[in-house]
This record gives C-alpha cells, sequence and structure tokens, in this order.
C-alpha cells in the first residue's frame, strides 16, 4: 500500500493539521490516504473544511511509508512546523 498525501503545487509543502490516531488520540500530522482514488474524492472538501481557500492548489502525490513515517518525525506534533516534498523526494521540515 502506498500512502497519499497533499502536495502544494507551488510551494512544495504537504498538507499537516489536527488529526486523531486510531486510539483518539489527537496529534498534529500530514493527512494520509490508503488509495489515490479515495485522496482524489476527498480531498477538496477535506480542504475546504480545514478553512482552505484555494484547494486547487493542493495536488494528490504518492509516498512510501518511510516518507510517510518520516513527514510526522519531522513535524513533531508542533504545528508551527512544516514539511515539504522536495523534487529529489526528500522530506525536509521548518
Amino acid at each position: 500500500m502506498m500512502p497519499y498525501a497533499l502536495k502544494n503545487k507551488e510551494t512544495s509543502e504537504l498538507f499537516s493539521c489536527a488529526l486523531e490516531n486510531i486510539h483518539g488520540i489527537p496529534y498534529h500530522g500530514v493527512k494520509l490516504w490508503e488509495d489515490r482514488e479515495a485522496a482524489e474524492a476527498d480531498a477538496p472538501s477535506f480542504l475546504v473544511e480545514r478553512g482552505v481557500d484555494d484547494p486547487w492548489r493542493w495536488e494528490v502525490v504518492g509516498l512510501d511509508e518511510h516518507q510517510a513515517k518520516l513527514c510526522n518525525v519531522k513535524l513533531n506534533n508542533n504545528p508551527n512546523r512544516r514539511v515539504f516534498l522536495t523534487e529529489e523526494g526528500r522530506i525536509d521540515a521548518q
């Protein structure tokens, strides 16, 4: 299974927000979907529900398992941090 996330077409930022894990514990992380079809169907309403005015600026991208885990490690549950997917496939944080 390849996880899918939302990437900003201009900045390469991966969309992160307040989420809940499978145990109902809140955390700040990158929203992931299990398949591209679900991500593409859900993304516009997901973004609008979270106050994004320009959902067309985000595209669905596939990540490998390591990249997906690294996103949340680098976010460190901090809503002030942002993660980016570089052209080389690296996950960078700010």
